[in-house]
């Protein structure tokens, strides 16, 4: 067998048959006199659940669709206020999204990252974690949060180029091993920026086979900013003042990555 694809061109012909290339790998030519095109990437946030879905609900009666919104919009603006990305939301008020079209949202819009934002429910369990794809779960706890979430509807499937399976299957596993390389940097800041910050879980960074982290093409984390089944988690998470923490980690943690977009997962 030849060299193998530049990534590049991997993504063009994904592009091609509907699986967009990312914001760092797009050109575009435009005529004289024509307003410069935005390059800036794009980062989507996804706060969980919505409307009749209010995700996990705390000791003290907290619904974390809620709480997850609050979360999104403050970190929204202060990634904004930076001028160094452009934002988008999977929802911006209390409706239900499907996950598959959460997923659809990021990848309409050629996201360069795709954060999902929740507060759980799990027995005995305190503090932030990090979650990235993987059909394996790293622990017990990991596999129980994913089946939960994934519980809340059935992720849609790929639209995949028209060519032959055998270069298909190329063509993905680049794309996505690029794709968890992201990811797994992305979480590694995600964890070094809110450890001195906020309470972690043990083993902040795990694994899991979440429906909504399954975008082929779009580096993409589960941040769970704690658990509404703790009562100090809860009290935390209703305080204005540690969302906003929270929020500042998680900007200081994207943006750090979208400043540095090509360097190694370290």
């Amino acid at each position: 067998m030849g060299a193998p694809l530049p990534r590049r061109v991997a993504l063009g012909i994904l592009a091609f048959g509907g699986l967009a290339a990312p914001a760092y790998a797009q050109t575009s030519s435009r005529r004289p006199g024509a307003r410069a095109p935005d390059t800036r990437p794009t980062v989507v946030l996804d706060p969980g659940h919505g409307g009749r879905d209010p995700g996990a609900i705390g000791v003290r009666g907290t619904h974390e669709k809620r709480i997850v919104l609050a979360t999104a919009l403050d970190l929204k603006r202060r990634l904004e206020a930076t001028g160094t990305c452009r934002v988008g939301l999977t929802r911006s008020r209390d409706v239900f999204i499907p996950l598959s079209e959460r997923v659809a949202i990021a990848r309409r819009q050629n996201a360069a990252l795709f954060v999902s934002l929740h507060a759980d429910s799990a027995p005995g369990a305190r503090g932030a974690s990090v979650y990235t794809l993987s059909e394996t779960a790293s622990d017990s706890l990991s596999a129980a949060l994913a089946r939960r979430e994934n519980a809340a509807d059935a992720a849609g499937g790929l639209r995949l180029p028209p060519v032959p399976p055998e270069v298909q299957r190329i063509l993905i596993s680049m794309v996505r091993q690029e794709t968890r390389q992201g990811a797994t940097r992305l979480a590694n800041l995600t964890v070094g920026a809110l450890r001195p910050r906020v309470p972690l879980l043990p083993n902040t960074h795990r694994h899991a086979a979440f429906a909504v982290l399954k975008a082929p093409d779009v580096p993409s984390v589960l941040v769970e900013m704690g658990f509404l089944s703790s009562p100090e988690d809860e009290a935390a998470l209703l305080r204005a003042e540690h969302r906003a923490t929270l929020a500042t980690a998680l900007a200081a943690a994207v943006g750090d990555y979208v400043a540095r977009p090509g360097v190694g997962i370290g």
